[in-house]
């Protein structure tokens, strides 16, 4: 069995995550969980950092001891990727004992290498970034990631060569194509390795919170230097050789765009200078926008996951003041967050949260055509066929188009998993589900049964049914928990075994049950239209605006 190493971003615990870090998370847990299905042996690590400057000013703003605040930060994290399925498999903390072990451990063989010096510095440092800025990093002398003018800085810390290792990432990076994607990064990531890497801070004096050099204990590692080795720590570095030897090299880290540098070019280095293999990919997905904004923590524009999972009366309004009835989104709420970032964010891009797209995709995709197909087809089954799968079949139609359509479906999308295209993958189930919506239309069940062609609509029950159990194998990635709604009422064990192989009917007999309407229809209420029957001012009109 092959193995599988996949990591995210460890977040910073300064405070709460917002849904453009759960789309990171979503994401990488959809690939996950697809190479489970294809009989990978997976590893899914997620974390938090909390060795920086910014988590110790914000404990210390409350009054807190850091590594308790960070304490009581985990929980907020750990419950937001419960709620929202994600299956990570080891969650690190930088305050972790495995951690700091393993990063004293590798600092100690990078100055062995003579690639670690002291020296004095003067620069512009970003607090957000927690790194110097060069100008190219400024827009109108702030910057171009968190919008706030950096601080000047002078101070003496101790430095990584990376200079010196300029030459061998930009041949790393020519030689390995894939090392860095998408192509859009690689060039991003290319093009900054080729105007020279200059040697990079890697300890403070100025703090305290963090992990004591062993060389010079006055000095904390920055963060960077020793948040990026968490990717070793969680996997038995200088600890575990075995466990070390199985899983090292990560196959994809999955990362904000905004930080393609540190993990392109910084880490790959360090990991040279230590003697350790490099990763097999590094992804940077694009950001989340808010009402086309991005989402940031310093500037407090942020949408909550947990109001779109769990909405409150109040807290979901159209720009135009309308208010969708909540009540259909918290059953599906987790899988309907997770299929629209997936679905309209394409993975190398940025893209936009609104309410209005929100729930147009939701009606569109999950209620009318998933959710349709489901219920259309088990109420006749069972009342074509007595909730089973017929004997007797008879082709015809466009039976042969649509189990073709089918059978293509588990290569179409593995393809597009393969290129890391989740929205595409998505895509092409949808084009799935809709085939086989009109397929209904094109055979007329309700027709043939009226004709007594019983055989006729037993081929056709048949072929839905069976399209409906291969689109809920290959949607379970990304809709874990309605996937296996679906699969329980036709009768399935709610997890996938793996990805569906050629297509073969489900056997006559097997049983299915008519359950529950699986996504409700999202309605929306006027601004101040009264409900019918009420005159306005006695409860019948949606609430004003606030």
């Amino acid at each position: 069995m092959a193995k599988f190493y996949i990591t995210t971003a460890i977040d910073y615990a300064n405070s709460n995550p917002h849904t453009g870090t759960a789309y990171e998370k979503i994401g990488a847990d959809a690939i996950a969980r697809w190479k489970r299905l294809q009989g990978h042996d997976v590893w899914f690590l997620m974390g938090m950092d909390e060795h920086s400057m910014n988590v110790e000013k914000k404990a210390q703003s409350l009054g807190m001891d850091p590594e308790k605040y960070c304490d009581g930060m985990e929980p907020k994290f750990t419950e937001l990727w419960k709620a929202l399925d994600i299956s990570y498999d080891d969650f690190i903390r930088t305050t972790q004992k495995r951690h700091i072990a393993a990063a004293t451990e590798f600092f100690r063989r990078v100055h062995a290498k003579g690639d670690i010096y002291k020296a004095r510095y003067s620069g512009l440092y970003c607090v957000g970034c927690e790194a110097y800025l060069k100008p190219a990093d400024l827009v109108e002398g702030k910057c171009k990631n968190h919008g706030t003018e950096p601080q000047k800085l002078e101070e003496e810390n101790w430095f990584f060569r990376l200079s010196k290792y300029t030459q061998a990432m930009i041949e790393h990076i020519e030689r390995n194509p894939d090392f860095v994607k998408p192509d859009v990064r690689r060039n991003e990531v290319l093009n900054v390795a080729k105007e020279g890497l200059e040697d990079i801070s890697i300890s403070r004096a100025t703090f305290k919170f963090g992990i004591p050099l062993p060389v010079d204990p006055a000095h904390v590692m920055y963060v960077w230097f020793d948040a990026l080795i968490n990717y070793i720590s969680a996997v038995g570095f200088a600890s575990d050789e075995a466990r070390f030897a199985k899983w090292w090299p990560a196959d994809l880290h999955v990362i904000g765009k905004d930080i393609t540098r540190f993990h392109c070019l910084l880490w790959p280095a360090m990991l040279m200078s230590a003697g350790v293999p490099l990763p097999g990919q590094v992804w940077g997905h694009g950001w989340v926008h808010y009402k086309g904004q991005k989402m940031s923590k310093s500037t407090g524009h942020l949408l909550d996951p947990f109001d779109v999972i769990n909405p409150q009366p109040g807290n979901v309004r159209f720009e135009n003041g309308d208010t969708p009835k909540i009540e259909a989104i918290r059953p599906c709420g987790a899988d309907a967050l997770r299929y629209f970032l997936l679905r309209e964010v394409s993975w190398d891009r940025d893209g936009d949260f609104t309410w209005e797209a929100f729930i147009a995709r939701y009606n569109a995709d999950l209620a009318n055509d998933l959710g349709n197909l489901l219920h259309r087809t088990l109420k006749m089954v069972n009342t074509y066929c007595g909730g089973a799968i017929p004997a007797e079949t008879e082709a015809g139609g466009t039976d042969a188009d649509m189990v073709a359509h089918m059978d293509a479906l588990p290569r179409d999308v593995g393809a597009l998993m393969d290129a890391q295209d989740l929205s595409g993958a998505l895509g092409r189930i949808w084009d799935a589900v809709r085939r086989a919506n009109s397929y209904i239309e094109e055979a007329q069940p309700w027709a043939l049964n009226k004709q007594g062609k019983a055989a006729r609509v037993g081929a056709v029950m048949t072929n839905l049914a069976t399209a409906i159990a291969r689109i809920s194998a290959l949607v379970y990635p990304f809709l874990p928990s309605s996937a296996g709604k679906i699969r329980e009422q036709l009768g399935l064990p709610p997890k996938p075994e793996g990805v569906p192989g050629a297509w073969a009917a489900l056997p006559a007999g097997h049983k299915v049950r008519e359950g529950a309407v699986l996504f409700p229809r999202i309605e929306t209420e006027k601004k101040d239209a009264p409900a019918a029957g009420k005159p306005r001012g006695q409860g019948g009109g949606a609430p004003k605006p606030k």
